[in-house]
């Protein structure tokens, strides 16, 4: 397989226009009800966008949307299809991770598309950075905020900025600085799971983490160790922080979250503005990764150039 340098152009692709075609694909877990297809639709028709149905997109194998083999050829055959013009995830869940090798990277390079989705899409939106330099949109479409996020990041070229919201757990960690670079990363426990298995060189990033508690601070403290000992964060830009659903009011005997997040990642001497709001939790908003990004813990913005 081949893995880009990170002095490889991004390979860019069009802005949505009225008419064109996107595709609804489940990669991961099968949404909770098929009502959720119907909803994705109508916004999109709502956007002027012509929408199909990848044909597994409502298959359900243990807890995954079909058997591998289904799922992948659904995600090749929207980029194998030039009619497609953006690639719209269900929902994350689970097995999204199990696709990687299964994926056509030269189709992908050979016509670049935009995948939206987050959680357990992170695993997809890092390996199609690592072998083809495509980006991706961090985020979905439940919420108007998430909704419009996306409508922005899909249709219209203008800047995207992202403000530091003090109430976020996250915004109580703050090392000061400027930092310039691409936007690469996503859920915490997809990041440290590539960690040897195609995580991306994240040398010059602005490295974004976002997390939902499913057990205590231990495997956000075991995730970040883990991409610290494997040198992954060595020479990164800086650190953008989202939400941390579900760590609001957790401790663990006398820490919560922003200890852990002190302790962990102000020590490496990056810039890191916490507070944006992407990620798990009620209407988050969307990022895009693979774009270069300005991070300024001053003014407490992220902007997205």
């Amino acid at each position: 397989m081949n893995h880009l340098s990170n002095d490889t152009a991004t390979l860019p692709w069009a802005r949505l226009r009225p008419g064109d075609t996107v595709r609804l694909v489940s990669p991961a877990s099968f949404p909770d009800d098929a009502s959720t297809i119907d909803q994705l639709a109508e916004t999109l028709q709502g956007w002027g966008c012509r929408v199909e149905v990848a044909d597994h997109a409502l298959d359900r194998h243990g807890y995954m949307a079909g058997r591998d083999e289904d799922r992948v050829a659904d995600l090749n055959a929207a980029y194998a299809d030039p009619a497609v013009r953006a690639i719209i995830t269900t929902r994350g869940g689970a097995g999204a991770y199990r696709l990687l090798e299964g994926l056509d990277y030269g189709a992908i390079r050979a016509d670049p598309k935009p995948l939206v989705g987050f959680s357990d899409i992170t695993y997809l939106h890092l390996a199609i950075w690592h072998h083809c330099r495509v980006s991706g949109i961090h985020g979905g479409l439940a919420g108007l905020h998430a909704i419009d996020s996306v409508h922005h990041l899909l249709t219209n070229p203008e800047p995207y900025a992202l403000e530091r919201n003090p109430v976020l757990q996250s915004a109580a960690v703050e090392s000061p600085g400027r930092a310039r670079g691409f936007v690469i990363g996503g859920a915490l426990a997809a990041m440290a799971g590539m960690v040897g298995a195609g995580l991306a060189d994240l040398s010059g990033a602005i490295v974004a983490i976002e997390a939902q508690r499913h057990v205590g601070l231990g495997h956000i403290d075991r995730q970040l160790t883990q991409l610290i000992r494997s040198g992954a964060l060595d020479h990164v830009a800086g650190f953008a922080l989202g939400r941390f659903h579900g760590f609001e009011d957790y401790t663990d005997r006398g820490w919560n979250l922003v200890d852990v997040l002190r302790d962990r990642l102000v020590p490496l001497g990056k810039p890191i503005l916490g507070g944006l709001e992407f990620g798990h939790g009620p209407d988050p908003r969307a990022i895009p990764l693979g774009t270069i990004a300005e991070l300024d813990t001053a003014t407490g913005r992220l902007t997205f150039l």
